[in-house]
């Protein structure tokens, strides 16, 4: 993983589109990094199709979405309708998981989540199935859209507004959550603003609440006098305060670095002259997130050695790419109660600042835990999962059937996890490891294709436990 600054690279060559030539070609290895980082990771066929159609049409293709998105979408609600009218989180987790795993727009999904982690909300204080389903359902709507009309959204959101205590904000009791985390956490970031601004806006969000699980304002809560907020007086109202952030130029800066840090990495520290242009460009677009989006994974610098497994996978992200490269079709309630105890529960993060993620995604217990939930999917002995998941399955439907080689199915699997592009040693390792499966004696009973499955799954194993599987 990079670690640093990247004050050597010119703006100008970082933000301009990624053109394959020569010295840097258009390779599986590039269409696996941009699947990383914009979907789940990508199955065999998405890989050899982008491989065909190039970088360009491959990002389009992403920023879209696949076919049937509002079918999809219509279904998903259908199946939102109890659980919104009831108190059981779990299966809104689930619920969750199962778009996820399922939505023919991934990029749209990896947006929700980062949106959510953005405006990090948990039910253990909302204690409302139906408002986490709705805050989740505004995250969706506006994951690729504009900014403005996010940050507006979610200020008068119901879950926002119990989870940083905006209901018991009155104007003879000024409560300062939602304004400290509105100017610190979702807009401007630490230095952009006074201890002072803060109190002052707090005043403007007096009166906002609750009724019938909707946002509802109560003028005779609200505070209605002067405040001087971010260098401005007025009379200001809560939608007031959230425009002056949004006027700050801080706020487009601010947005850009935490994108800049999402897709190419998070261990990245970019100087200003980096973030400038990009942060002109999305605060003249009036927040257009497509647009800053679509040009940071165009990029030179997305396509760099740089952004190269500079990520560590989320727990979300390490569960979800394995399903959907092998094209598993899984219980998604067993596997979110799978998800729990590596750290990352939906509709739960930690704080108001959301998961800390990168290297705090692993330690000793929590890679022993990746082992185990990649043991269950593709052993097909776990009674959770079976055989929807099974890395025989695809090995025989991508390669030459029952009767590929051991050397071949390993090459594959390699390709399919890794592209193929890992370190001469770990390459050794699973050499080893096949060599081992070759030379094993089985029992006489066992059938040649069982013994092929068998070896199939232990190869698939071993490389979802290689650390360059943990980084995306």
């Amino acid at each position: 993983m990079f670690l640093g600054h990247y004050n050597s690279i010119g703006p100008v060559w970082a933000w301009s589109a990624y053109q394959p030539d020569p010295k840097s070609p258009w390779t599986l290895q590039k269409a696996g990094h941009l699947y990383r980082r914009a979907a789940w990771g990508a199955s065999w066929s998405e890989l050899q199709t982008a491989l065909k159609q190039g970088p360009t049409a491959t990002i389009d293709q992403l920023l879209a979405g696949g076919s049937g998105i509002e079918a999809f979408k219509n279904n998903a609600a259908k199946l939102a309708e109890p659980l919104a009218e009831g108190a059981d989180d779990q299966r809104l987790r689930a619920w969750w998981l199962y778009v996820i795993l399922n939505s023919p727009h991934p990029l749209q999904e990896r947006l929700t989540l980062f949106w959510h982690n953005h405006f990090a909300t948990s039910y253990a204080k909302v204690q409302n199935v139906g408002s986490m389903y709705r805050q989740n359902q505004l995250f969706r709507e506006h994951s690729l859209g504009k900014f403005d009309k996010l940050l507006h959204g979610v200020s008068e959101d119901p879950a926002m507004l119990v989870w940083l205590d905006t209901i018991v904000n009155k104007k003879n009791k000024p409560n300062e959550n939602y304004a400290r985390e509105l100017m610190e956490l979702f807009s401007l970031g630490v230095g952009n603003y006074t201890e002072q601004d803060i109190r002052q806006a707090a005043r403007a969000f007096t009166g906002w609440g609750i009724k019938n699980e909707q946002y509802h304002y109560n003028q005779d809560e609200h505070d209605d006098g002067e405040k001087t907020v971010l260098g401005k007086t007025s009379v200001f109202g809560g939608h007031d305060i959230v425009s002056r952030c949004l006027d700050q130029p801080a706020c487009a800066r601010f947005i850009t670095k935490k994108m800049i840090r999402y897709f190419i990495s998070e261990t990245l520290m970019p100087d200003d002259a980096l973030i400038e242009p990009l942060a002109n460009r999305f605060r003249d677009s009036q927040y257009d997130v497509k647009q800053l989006v679509s040009t940071i994974l165009r990029s030179n610098l997305f396509f760099s050695p740089e952004a190269y497994r500079a990520k560590v996978k989320a727990p979300v992200e390490f569960a979800v790419s394995i399903v959907h490269m092998l094209e598993g079709r899984v219980d998604s309630i067993q596997l979110a109660d799978m998800l729990d105890p590596l750290g990352q529960r939906l509709f739960a993060p930690p704080s108001v600042k959301g998961w800390d993620g990168g290297p705090n995604w692993l330690n000793s217990t929590t890679m022993l835990l990746r082992h185990n939930l990649s043991l269950a999917l593709t052993s097909t002995e776990d009674r959770r999962f079976y055989n929807r998941c099974d890395p025989a399955r695809i090995v025989k439907k991508h390669v030459s059937g029952p009767d590929a080689s051991l050397d071949q199915t390993t090459q594959f699997l390699v390709d399919l996890f890794l592209q193929g592009d890992i370190p001469a040693a770990t390459r050794g390792k699973i050499a080893l490891r096949s060599t081992q499966l070759q030379q094993q004696k089985y029992a006489a009973y066992w059938s040649r294709d069982f013994i092929n499955d068998f070896q199939t799954r232990a190869i698939a194993h071993l490389i979802l436990t290689l650390p360059e599987f943990q980084l995306a």
